[in-house]
């Protein structure tokens, strides 16, 4: 008797790159794979989507899944993220239905390294350059260089560090703040790294970079008044959570010049909507999340999805998220 298929679902692969980013064959073997190449906000939507799904395939948290979310998906048995842990992922809710919830490993050098593109992009005026070229221009900006410049960074973690490192080999000094930073903590995370109170990163680094975890405690962790203490010639940059700044706060600032610019990857809302006003201020740089967006991260993502399926199968989850 011939054995019913069961249905994967890989959410959210805007490029279309999941099933050539690893080696499938043998979840293709035993399973109908089913790619969502657009985004699916609508819950109504989405459950008929996935009404059917064994095992799904979350792109980091492109897509939320809140217990009432995972009441309505009675097939599913797998929630596979990417990246080790997913804040729109109700891990307790799904142990409790029954639902195995597992990540995958990332490449750690992905964000960092985005991070110092957007700022010289920021800075230099890159992208406005590039359009100016194309519409037949040439050269009517100037931006400052980042060497013997300081970099403020709010949140000197796993991200936060390497960027330190690499604005460093920049030949910019660096400076840090997180609620909980000591300069000891600071010494023994980089070397030449110094610890600062909140107001003082703000008013006295030319660049600002966030890289701290979202959580309720953090959420709106940047203010309009620490926005306020920024000089006007300092430039913002964010590729952690929107939601960690106030984003109208940040709108603000942009739109008065009380800041020179900000260069965005990650927003309140994803996909950042089509009339948002951050569109249409010029003093910014805006990416749409890319953070994570490598080939060397899709690599690692998508085969330790296959092998976090395949140990399923066999009874011997592996990398299960704790709630």
């Amino acid at each position: 008797m011939k054995t019913a298929r069961s249905t994967v679902t890989i959410l959210d692969d805007y490029q279309g790159v999941a099933l050539t980013s690893a080696d499938w064959s043998a979840v293709l073997a035993n399973h109908d794979v089913d790619v969502v190449r657009e985004h699916i906000s609508d819950p109504d939507t989405l459950v008929d989507r996935l009404g059917h799904s064994a095992v799904v395939v979350a792109m980091r948290e492109r897509t939320p899944f809140d217990a009432a979310l995972l009441r309505r998906l009675p097939a599913l048995r797998l929630l596979v993220t990417t990246g080790i842990a997913n804040a729109s992922i109700d891990v307790a809710a799904a142990n409790e239905l029954g639902i195995v919830v597992s990540g995958t490993g990332g490449v750690s050098t992905a964000v960092p390294e985005l991070t110092l593109g957007m700022m010289i992009a920021l800075t230099r005026n890159i992208a406005a350059e590039d359009r100016s070229m194309r519409e037949g221009g040439w050269q009517h900006t100037i931006g400052p260089g980042i060497s013997g410049r300081t970099l403020g960074i709010v949140g000197l973690g796993k991200q936060g560090v390497p960027v330190a490192r690499l604005a460093q080999a920049f030949g910019m000094s660096v400076i840090a703040w997180s609620p909980n930073l000591t300069q000891q903590r600071a010494d023994d995370a980089l070397e030449g790294v110094r610890a600062v109170s909140k107001q003082q990163l703000f008013s006295t680094a030319d660049v600002i970079t966030v890289h701290m975890p979202l959580s309720e405690r953090s959420r709106g962790l940047v203010g309009a008044a620490d926005l306020a203490h920024m000089r006007a010639t300092a430039y913002f940059v964010n590729t952690s959570r929107g939601p960690l700044v106030e984003e109208d706060a940040l709108v603000e600032a942009l739109r008065s010049r009380a800041i020179a610019g900000a260069a965005l990857d990650v927003y309140d809302i994803e996909p950042l909507p089509v009339d948002h006003p951050l569109r249409s201020l010029p003093n910014t740089l805006l990416l749409p999340h890319l953070g994570y967006v490598s080939t060397d991260s899709y690599a690692v993502f998508y085969a330790d999805a296959v092998a976090d399926i395949l140990a399923f199968e066999a009874g011997a989850p592996v990398r299960v998220l704790a709630p």
